[in-house]
């Protein structure tokens, strides 16, 4: 099921009476979500990527736009009248049901032609649990689960009515490390499996690249940028997409160009042809250094994390605007870490320069 999102707006009245006036939290958001794709609504505390999903399910009404599930318009349609299922941060389970009859329980509320008997609604609850992998568990209480069972019982009770669009609100950000890794594979195997059209909400950077067609970053309200998650990394349009994407985040200097050369300090470090004398903002991937004895970029070498595969050279420079600077290089590298500096060479396709005031990507 193909889902536009028409000019969609959402205020709500400000809190703080005396400042009077409304709060934006969703600003004229126009987007078309691909028939069976998932994507993956990314953005800090506050930026409206919730309030979209719950526009979307029919919980809260836009202030103005439109919301179609392929050609029909559902805007002022309820939530029960638009075939969507809902996975919520918190699970709501019902703690009094076993999860059998958790799962069936949207099952029990359909009327008319969908009323379903009693064994097509046990059908339908194992084949749901079975896409999850929980068949085994269909007797227990929830408080007999684990968290990460918990969800699973909270996903299969969304799909058991085979929804047309699948929303999940933060799912996994109850669980621990390995039950978000092992969880966030289990959601996009079902996807892939049903073809379900999904939003996934997260702020959570790496759970929407790993597992996203499409990621939608936003802020205040206001999306930033949309494209699949390789592109927006490799290819950021403003500082923020930058700084929000990467783990480890982007290393940011202060620079200067002049000549069509980028300086760091004293440091020419890259030729930029076209781009514009005047101070910038240079922001480096970890993966854009490579260790050279001859580099163009002089740092302070404050320590080495040996991570296995890689090698994580953390370093200071007077003109970085964190305190540590880290360059992710392979471990086949041979780093004195007596030695008081470190030179690097810089991938040019790493380095990304910013406008100082308006913090927009700035092309060479």
């Amino acid at each position: 099921m193909k889902v536009v999102l028409q000019n969609l707006t959402k205020k709500f009245p400000n809190r703080n009476k005396k400042a009077g006036g409304e709060v934006v939290a969703v600003d004229d958001f126009s987007f078309e979500i691909p028939d069976g794709k998932l994507v993956g609504l990314l953005g800090p505390s506050g930026c409206g990527k919730s309030t979209t999903l719950f526009m979307i399910c029919g919980l809260q009404k836009p202030t103005s736009g439109k919301i179609f599930f392929g050609e029909d318009d559902v805007t002022d349609l309820p939530p029960e009248n638009r075939g969507v299922g809902v996975v919520f941060q918190n699970y709501a389970l019902y703690p009094h049901l076993t999860v059998r009859q958790n799962i069936t329980f949207p099952l029990e509320n359909l009327k008319g032609e969908d009323k379903l008997t009693k064994q097509q609604m046990q059908d339908k609850a194992h084949e749901a649990a079975k896409l999850v992998q929980i068949e085994e568990l269909m007797d227990r209480k929830p408080n007999e689960l684990s968290g990460g069972q918990q969800q699973r019982v909270a996903i299969a009770r969304a799909m058991v009515k085979m929804p047309k669009v699948l929303l999940l609100d933060e799912p996994l950000s109850n669980l621990d490390a390995r039950l978000r890794l092992q969880t966030r594979e289990e959601i996009r195997r079902i996807q892939r499996e049903t073809g379900i059209t999904t939003v996934f909400v997260t702020h959570d950077q790496e759970e929407a690249m790993s597992i996203s067609d499409v990621i939608v970053v936003m802020k205040d309200g206001v999306v930033q940028q949309i494209g699949k998650p390789q592109e927006v990394y490799d290819d950021p349009v403003n500082l923020f997409v930058a700084k929000f994407l990467g783990t480890p985040p982007v290393n940011l200097f202060d620079g200067e160009v002049k000549a069509g050369m980028l300086h760091i300090g004293d440091d020419a470090v890259l030729s930029v042809p076209g781009a514009a004398d005047g101070a910038v903002d240079v922001g480096i991937r970890p993966e854009g250094f490579l260790l050279k004895e001859d580099g163009v970029l002089c740092c302070a070498l404050t320590g080495v994390e040996v991570m296995g595969r890689d090698i994580s050279v953390v370093s200071t420079n007077p003109h970085a605007q964190s305190k540590a600077i880290r360059s992710i290089i392979n471990a086949e590298n041979k780093v004195d870490t007596d030695a008081k500096d470190v030179r690097f060479a810089l991938k040019p396709n790493k380095v990304l320069l910013f406008q100082k005031e308006t913090g927009e990507r700035i092309y060479f």
